[in-house]
């Protein structure tokens, strides 16, 4: 059996291209911080990965930190607010040092929620901004959160950071980033995005966003597992992440994982050359499956921003049937999909992103991902088009909520 692979959002296949530079790369065992010749070699290459992560988000290459993945970079956005000393002097100018409000949404990925949190646990006061029921963050909520921290007169109420996701994981909504940002830093706030969904999806530019922080990983774009980056806008606060080494401007210390640093650079390369015609053949199949399920299976919610949307995300609720239910009956099939966040799974309560969008926790239970890619075809989609009907009939049969 064929399978079907419609969880691109969970993680992709590398790319042939890239893992021939990965594979490459390994025979390329020199320490990039030893001074000679192989060592050299090897920072060389790391530093046109450097320029290739930031060309694809058009940041300076020196605005690149390379960590694990998105969520080592989120949660150093975070941890660089609990420190005074990542506050330049010139910065101090704004009062950021007595700021210790922070923003962010209800429809973060965990590490964000968790971060945020945290942050809560340590004194600062946190507000999670709700969102509309196509999960977009509501603008007028966010605007009085930020005026009354601005009324109360004081310093410590006055927002410090502001962290929206540009895309979201489950759902594919994508948010004004650049609205909200310019209202951030209206406010005197720093601004972060977790764009870790979106990049190589959709146009990403730091420079027109105008954000202080964004992060990305590089499985996301046909990249190996376990790197990724954090662009710090020049000037904006940061502090070291790992301490004990020169690496990263001393930034995060640890020698370099080099192999995968310069499979990241072809990766996003490879991403900002294929941009457009990712965007059209993932919109493409995205519509067909939509369409099909539509027509085909009675009584469904397509979830998200329909018009304001990742071209490849779609979230479909199945009103009488279990989301772990149909897909293990896709996977007997041959399909693979998902109920939401891969970092969740496991977890039996129903997706806190649907739920801040206010479908209640039966049709959140019932709903499924489906993240397109570059390698799924039409036939891919005509077969599951084809497939699900009769499991979800099959389900509602055994179901003691009917449809």
């Amino acid at each position: 059996m064929n399978r079907i692979y419609l969880d691109y959002n969970a993680t992709t296949p590398l790319d042939p291209q890239v893992k021939e530079v990965l594979v490459s790369a390994l025979d390329m065992y020199a320490n990039a911080s030893s001074m000679h010749e192989d060592g050299r070699n090897v920072a060389r290459l790391m530093e046109k990965a450097r320029k290739q992560v930031a060309s694809l988000i058009n940041a300076q290459s020196n605005e690149i930190i390379f960590t694990s993945g998105g969520s080592e970079s989120n949660n150093t956005v975070f941890n660089i607010m609990t420190d005074k000393k990542a506050f330049a002097p010139k910065l101090l100018e704004k009062n950021y040092g007595g700021r210790k409000s922070v923003i962010t949404t209800a429809i973060e990925h965990p590490c964000v929620m968790e971060s945020a949190r945290r942050l809560s646990r340590l004194g600062f006061k946190v507000f999670f901004l709700p969102v509309d029921g196509e999960g977009r963050v509501v603008e007028s909520e966010y605007r009085k959160i930020i005026d009354k921290s601005l009324e109360s007169g004081k310093e410590e109420d006055k927002p410090l950071l502001v962290s929206i996701m540009t895309a979201n994981n489950e759902i594919g909504t994508v948010q004004n980033i650049k609205e909200f940002t310019a209202i951030a830093h209206k406010a005197g706030a720093l601004f972060h995005t977790d764009a870790v969904q979106a990049a190589g999806k959709i146009p990403v530019d730091v420079k027109d966003l105008d954000v202080d922080y964004l992060t990305l990983s590089c499985h996301k774009i046909y990249g190996p597992k376990g790197i990724g980056a954090l662009f710090i806008k020049t000037g904006a606060p940061v502090l070291p992440f790992v301490r004990g080494g020169h690496q990263e401007n001393g930034l995060r210390a640890g020698t370099y994982n080099s192999p995968s640093i310069i499979a990241f650079g072809a990766a996003a390369e490879l991403a900002e050359k294929e941009l457009p015609a990712y965007a059209a053949h993932t919109s493409a199949l995205k519509a067909m499956l939509r369409d099909g399920l539509l027509r085909d299976i009675p009584g469904i919610k397509i979830n998200g921003d329909l018009e304001n949307s990742l071209p490849n995300t779609l979230n479909v609720s199945f009103p009488g049937a279990e989301g772990e239910s149909i897909l293990l009956m896709m996977d007997l099939q041959g399909i693979s999909a998902s109920t939401g966040s891969a970092c969740a799974s496991g977890n039996l309560e129903p997706s806190h992103v649907l739920m801040a969008t206010g479908i209640g926790p039966e049709l959140a239970h019932g709903s499924i991902r489906f993240s397109l890619g570059k390698y799924t075809t039409e036939e891919d989609i005509r077969h599951t088009v084809e497939v699900l009907p009769s499991i979800i009939t099959k389900l509602r049969a055994y179901s003691t909520v009917k449809n």
